[in-house]
This record gives structure tokens, C-alpha cells and sequence, in this order.
């Protein structure tokens, strides 16, 4: 009866009933979620939905369809023709093209350029984020970055890391800098770990040539992700084993795995989700051509040739991001690499939110988080997707 009267007291803007919900590396059949505005208000089993029903809400009816939590891309640089880099209208195009394939929360990855172009860069980004709350960060691959490990980035404007360059960037990015990548063994590097983090920026080790020590030792002083695990760094080595096994051994980091068919082989990205349990992000990094035909695009100020659906410098071939959506990698992880789809499900929702500090509020469809929810076909195609509690594609 307490269950039933506290239902009564909720007005819900939403109710979507009859799901075989994903959360929170669980599956739970037969669930409901009810909106309130843009937090999930209730959840539960089997019809207790009703109750709420009659008070008007508007119903879907999932229909036994898999209901997960909205996607969060904390790696991406564009889509739909464009990057975020050109920032004004294009952000949003590109932005419109992710969501429709489920990516609610999206990072603004910007790459490298020159420090007056980054702080501009960083300054469109945040008066997107002004006027779309579902942008939730800004991202700075570069420009503190490896020259040997530089992939797509320009090396001309490639440094190492000062303050006042680190002043600099903070002050553009007016507290919605989210993340940073660089080099723990540039010059400087280990102060500019320590105040980006002290900023309230989660620092990634990436585009870096560093060995186990070099990384155990920035993870343990605070860097929290590694970028894009294994791509634009020292590999696996059985007697040099570099970032990826320090981001394996060290539990609180989570390893960005970029699941396209181009980056990693499908059984390493199993290995990966193996080794690393609830510490995988699956991510996009897509540039402009993701969802645009092939052909001749730019990364920051590089020339970029899509040739099937894969991005590489047009000068040298080096692979250039990727034009992959999230929904492609949720279905990849599980149907190439035999992931559990709980777990698959967990790395583009709970881990990369929790990657950037937003594990409270993203990621799950628990009452009190965001009412951010895609519901996928058996297929793991995307039906419908709902933002902060409005439905968006």
C-alpha cells in the first residue's frame, strides 16, 4: 500500500512500459521507467505502471525491446559532414546525427592546433554547452602529445606542456574542460597532470611513448583514462608492456576502446572488457565523415581521405578517427567480440559517465538520474531515443 500511495504522488511527463531493461550491468524483464521533466521519477516491474498511467501521462509501450540508458560519447570530434572544430551551427550538426543513433551526452573533442585557435576552439564549445545542456564537457586531445605518437595531429603545433599554456586553456574553458589528453613523459608533464586535476579535469595518458613506469606512475598521480587503449601508443609487449597493461593494473582508470573493426581486432576488444571489467568506454572518436558519404574531409588543419568507411591522412595513411556511431560499437562489441550486452550496454552508458565525473546523474536509469533512454530493436538498432526527457530521434 506505502508502494502504491508514493506512486500516486508522482506526476510523470512520461512512462515507458513492458522493456527488458539494461542498466547498471543488469537485465531486468518486463521493467518500466516514468519521467518527471528531465529525471527518471520511478522504475519497476510488471503493470504497477498503470497507477501512474491514469494520471495522463504519455505511454510507450516498449514492447518487450530492449531499454537501456542513453549513450555517452566522451571521445568524438563531428559527424554529418562536419567537426567540432569549425564550432557555431556545426556543432549541432553534427550533434544531431549521434543522438539519432543514441548518443545523448555527448564531449566536444577538439584536436590539436595552435594555443590561440584552441582557446577559440574552447570558447565556441562552451556557448554551445550554454544552449545545450546535453553537451557536458569539452575534450583536448593534444596539444601536449608525443610527436612520434602524434597519429592525426598536426606536429607543428604539437608542445610541452607549461603554465601558462595550462592557464590559458582553463581560463577558455570556463570549468567545462572535462578532459585532457597528453604525454606523462614530455617535459612538464607531471605539473600539468597535477594542476589539470586539481581544475577538476579528468587527464588521459594518450599519443604517448611511454613505458609501464612512465604511465603506472602518471595514473598514480591522478590520470584517470587511458585514450583510445592501444591505438597511438607502445603496444602489448611480453617484456615491455607500456600503457595499456599500467591502465590494466591500475583499478580506478578506464580504457577507451574504439570498436570499429579498424582500431583493434574484435578478439582484443574481448580481451579488453575480460582484463578491465566495468573499466571499458566504448567510444566513437568520429571525425566529419561519420554518417557523410567517402571522400576528402580535414582534421583540424590535415587532410583526411575516407575511402569504405575508413578515415586516414591523406599524407602518410595514418588512420584519422573514425566514422563510427555508438550504436555500431554496442553492436560490434557484442556480436563480433561476444561481450555480454550488459556489459557492452555498461561501457556506453555508466563507465564513460563515470570517466568524467557525471557517474551520479548519467548513465543509469535509476530514479534521480537524467531521463536519457534509448529503446533498440532485438537487432540492437535503434527505435527511439529520449534526452533529458524529450524524445530527440
Amino acid at each position: 500500500m506505502k508502494r502504491r500511495e508514493a506512486l500516486a504522488r508522482i506526476d510523470p511527463t512520461r512512462i515507458i512500459h513492458s522493456a527488458r531493461l539494461v542498466s547498471e550491468g543488469t537485465l531486468i524483464p518486463d521493467s518500466w521507467v516514468a519521467f518527471g521533466g528531465d529525471t527518471v521519477l520511478a522504475a519497476g516491474t510488471g503493470s504497477s505502471w498503470r497507477s501512474l498511467a491514469a494520471d495522463g501521462a504519455p505511454v510507450t509501450d516498449a514492447a518487450g525491446r530492449h531499454l537501456t540508458p542513453g549513450f555517452v560519447d566522451i571521445h568524438c570530434h563531428g559527424g554529418n559532414g562536419v567537426s567540432f572544430d569549425e564550432g557555431g551551427a556545426h556543432i549541432q550538426t553534427a550533434l544531431h546525427l549521434h543522438r539519432a543513433h543514441g548518443t545523448t551526452r555527448s564531449v566536444l573533442s577538439l584536436v590539436t592546433a595552435s594555443l590561440p585557435l584552441l582557446e577559440q576552439r574552447l570558447a565556441d564549445a562552451v556557448a554551445a554547452m550554454d544552449d545545450d545542456a546535453l553537451i557536458i564537457g569539452v575534450h583536448l586531445e593534444g596539444p601536449f602529445l608525443n610527436e612520434r605518437f602524434r597519429g592525426a595531429h598536426d606536429p607543428s603545433f604539437l608542445r610541452v606542456p607549461d603554465a601558462g599554456a595550462i592557464d590559458r586553456l582553463l581560463d577558455a574553458g570556463r570549468g567545462r574542460l572535462r578532459q585532457v589528453t597528453l604525454a606523462p613523459e614530455l617535459p612538464g608533464a607531471g605539473t600539468a597532470l597535477t594542476r589539470f586535476r586539481d581544475a577538476g579535469v579528468a587527464v588521459a595518458v594518450g599519443h604517448s611513448a611511454a613505458d609501464f613506469d612512465t604511465a603506472l606512475s602518471a595514473f598514480r598521480a591522478g590520470a584517470s583514462i587511458l585514450t583510445h587503449a592501444f591505438n597511438a601508443m607502445p603496444g602489448l609487449h611480453h617484456r615491455d608492456p607500456g600503457p595499456v597493461a599500467a591502465a590494466l593494473s591500475s583499478p580506478g582508470v578506464i580504457l577507451e576502446i574504439i570498436n570499429d573493426g579498424v582500431h583493434l581486432h574484435p578478439e582484443v576488444v574481448r580481451l579488453a572488457f575480460d582484463a578491465a571489467p566495468g573499466r571499458i568506454a566504448l567510444v566513437t572518436d568520429a571525425m566529419a565523415a561519420a554518417g557523410a558519404p567517402d571522400g576528402s574531409y580535414r582534421l583540424g588543419t590535415l587532410d583526411v581521405t575516407v575511402r569504405d568507411r575508413v578515415a586516414r591522412l591523406t599524407a602518410g595513411g595514418a588512420i584519422a578517427g573514425s566514422t563510427l556511431t555508438l550504436d555500431v560499437a554496442l553492436r560490434r562489441t557484442v556480436t563480433e567480440s561476444g561481450v555480454p550486452l550488459v556489459e557492452a550496454v555498461r561501457a556506453i552508458t555508466q563507465t564513460p559517465a563515470r570517466a568524467i565525473g557525471r557517474g551520479s546523474d548519467l548513465g543509469s536509469l535509476s530514479p534521480g538520474f537524467a531521463a536519457d533512454a534509448v529503446i533498440l530493436s532485438d537487432s540492437l538498432h535503434v527505435d527511439l531515443v529520449f534526452a533529458a526527457g524529450i524524445r530527440v530521434a
